[in-house]
């Protein structure tokens, strides 16, 4: 994918300013009145800070297209945004007002479509690469067919996560906005390619990452199946949720470590 009307759409200057979308939240009494923490989870399973909240406690401080939560343990410096909907533009544009209000590290909690035949429900992939089959990562990069995590992000998010004994893949994404042309020729290639699961929001993180000079990382749990060739959904949710806690402990650890 590429824009090629506008080639010098990288240097050009926007109109509308996440700033400006901040004041006008706050102006309406629809942003939160605390400080900015200094890492964000972009939580794509939206019960899971409230679902925890006993054994992981969190104030809700507001909402931003979204409920917004701060992890007591950490004292503010560890937020949760969720239940803020689904796709790469959703994502792109609340995490570029987090970013104008001060974070400056994010790790997205996503579920996704296990590609390989290895992989089962509940198995966690840390995520180090996206394949960018979706559209807004290419208004922040030229077209290319990759964009990578933050190395030293994904390192520390990798050293939590190694902890327990929980299966840990490492490998790539392909981020698409379209889950129902995920074709099979498509998936026989990532397939051989080595990609790990499917998704519709990391690309777009990592890309405005890269651009915004902040770090940014990704953790999927495998909740269906791809891998086979058909749709395959989980008998139940036991080992999807454990994995979730298991992750969403392991990110706040290396959010707040890093704070």
């Amino acid at each position: 994918m590429s824009l090629p009307n506008f080639p010098e759409k990288y240097q050009g200057e926007p109109v509308m300013r996440p700033e400006d979308t901040i004041s006008m939240r706050k102006r309406f009494g629809n942003f939160p009145k605390v400080d900015a923490p200094e890492g964000l989870i972009l939580c794509l399973k939206n019960d899971l800070p409230y679902q925890l909240r006993w054994k992981v406690p969190v104030q809700k401080v507001g909402k931003v297209m979204g409920d917004f939560y701060l992890v007591r343990s950490t004292r503010g410096r560890v937020g949760v945004l969720s239940n803020f909907g689904i796709g790469a533009p959703v994502v792109a544009s609340l995490t570029e007002e987090m970013m104008a209000w001060g974070v400056k590290r994010f790790i997205i909690l996503s579920w996704g479509g296990a590609l390989q035949t290895s992989l089962n429900t509940g198995d966690i992939v840390l995520v180090d690469q996206a394949i960018r089959d979706e559209g807004v990562s290419h208004h922040y990069l030229p077209a290319e067919k990759h964009v990578n995590a933050d190395a030293s992000l994904t390192e520390a998010l990798k050293q939590n996560l190694n902890i327990n004994t929980e299966k840990i893949a490492v490998g790539a994404t392909w981020t698409t906005d379209a889950p129902y042309r995920e074709t099979r020729e498509e998936i026989l290639c990532y397939q051989a390619e080595g990609i790990q699961v499917v998704e519709m929001e990391i690309a777009a993180l990592f890309a405005l990452a890269k651009v915004r000079g902040v770090q940014a990382s990704a953790v999927v749990v495998a909740a269906d199946k791809l891998a086979n060739l058909t749709w395959e959904m989980p008998s139940d949710m036991k080992r999807i949720n454990r994995s979730f806690e298991f992750a969403y402990r392991a990110v706040i650890q290396t959010l707040n470590e890093g704070a």
